[in-house]
Order: C-alpha cells, then sequence, then structure tokens
C-alpha cells in the first residue's frame, strides 16, 4: 500500500476500510515499503500527531514491511528510472523505489497515484 492509501486508512475512509478487510478474509498479505513507513512517520513526527503515530505504529504490527535493501530492489529501480526517463516521465526516486519492491516481490501496488500505472510489470489497483 502506498502512503496515501494508508493515509486513508488511518482517517478511516470506508472504501479502504472495506478493501483492506475483504483483503484479510482473503487471506491476502497487506504490506506496505519501508520508504511509505518513513514517509508516513516522519508526517507524523513533522506535525506532533502522537495519537496518529500511536495508531500507526499498532496498525504496522499487522502488516509486512518490505525493507528496500537488496541489490535486486536497486537494480529494477534503475531500470525503472531509466525506462520513465526515455519516456520523459519520470516520477520521485521514493516512488521508484517503491515501485522497484513490489515489482520484485510480485506484489499488487495499491495507490491513488496515476503515475504508477506508467511502470510496466507491476499489478495497480486503487483502494479510494
Amino acid at each position: 500500500m502506498d502512503t496515501n492509501i494508508v493515509s486513508a486508512y488511518l482517517k478511516g475512509n470506508r472504501n479502504v476500510l472495506s478493501k483492506w478487510l475483504q483483503a484479510s478474509i482473503n487471506g491476502d498479505d497487506v504490506c506496505i515499503d519501508g520508504i511509505i513507513y518513513y514517509e508516513i512517520k516522519r508526517g507524523f513526527l513533522a506535525g506532533n500527531a502522537i495519537d496518529q503515530l500511536a495508531k500507526f505504529n499498532g496498525l504496522c504490527n499487522q502488516f509486512k514491511i518490505f525493507w528496500a535493501n537488496s541489490q535486486d530492489v536497486f537494480d529494477e529501480a534503475t531500470a525503472i528510472w531509466d525506462y520513465l526517463r526515455s519516456k520523459g516521465q519520470l516520477i520521485g526516486d521514493a516512488d521508484i523505489l517503491i515501485a522497484a519492491t513490489a515489482k520484485i516481490n510480485n506484489l499488487t501496488m495499491v495507490t491513488n497515484d496515476q503515475h504508477f500505472q506508467r511502470i510496466n510489470g507491476i499489478k495497480v489497483e486503487n483502494w479510494l
């Protein structure tokens, strides 16, 4: 799940809560990337949102976190960057690393950001 989907979940978005529940019922793993963990946690710290941070920390116990620390992820990220650069459609490095993690681990990218659809080889869903 991308940062915007986790944020929507924490805000109680009914669509996201419903999809999350359905994924759990189906036995699907709900995961985040370490970069998303970082983005969310820094946002709560910057905003001094202690209650939201505690809620997020509790939520982290319910899903797997993929840490972008393998050469395969970084090799894939460089290939994605090169492909997007050649098309004149670069996105941020954080999103490239998130996409590479999803692709290497054969994960579905759950996001509200349309730019992930430009990346070949990853499945994208929008729960919003």
